[in-house]
């Protein structure tokens, strides 16, 4: 008998199995309904560890996408920074993340400073190397 399959007793079944094994058709009864219930626990069991597992692996995604996140930011910051000291200085230099004097149309995007994040250890992960460097470009 396979129990995913067969979950509910009817009266004639009951009566059928109580005969074939010598027992009250009330003491059938109460198997299948033990065996429903342990049936069924397993199964939010199994539930359980299966949400569990997409919820640490959900987790995971949402801690590095918050380290990338922070990772971008310090590097729009930079940027900024590299932007102002070139625009103050009145520098005709170019800076890698972007181009100056381009004839075709730009996009602005703004974006809202932001406190930076504090990660679970309570220091700032933001602190991670930037690959926004400047260089400095001659034309003729």
């Amino acid at each position: 008998m396979n129990f995913g399959r067969e979950r509910k007793l009817e009266s004639g079944r009951k009566v059928y199995l109580a005969t074939e094994l010598g027992l009250d058709p009330k003491q059938v009864a109460v198997w299948f309904q033990n065996r429903r219930a342990r049936w069924k626990s397993k199964q939010l069991e199994e539930e359980y560890v299966r949400l569990r597992s997409m919820h640490e692996a959900v987790v995971l995604e949402k801690c590095h996408l918050e380290a990338e996140v922070l990772k971008l930011k310090e590097q729009l910051s930079e940027a900024r920074r590299e932007m102002k000291k070139f625009s103050a200085s009145g520098s005709s230099d170019d800076v890698s993340c972007g181009e100056r004097g381009s004839s075709s149309p730009s996009s602005s995007i703004s974006v809202e400073a932001q406190q930076p994040l504090l990660g679970s250890s309570g220091w700032n992960e933001a602190q991670s190397s930037c690959s926004c460097t400047s260089t400095t470009t001659t034309t003729v």
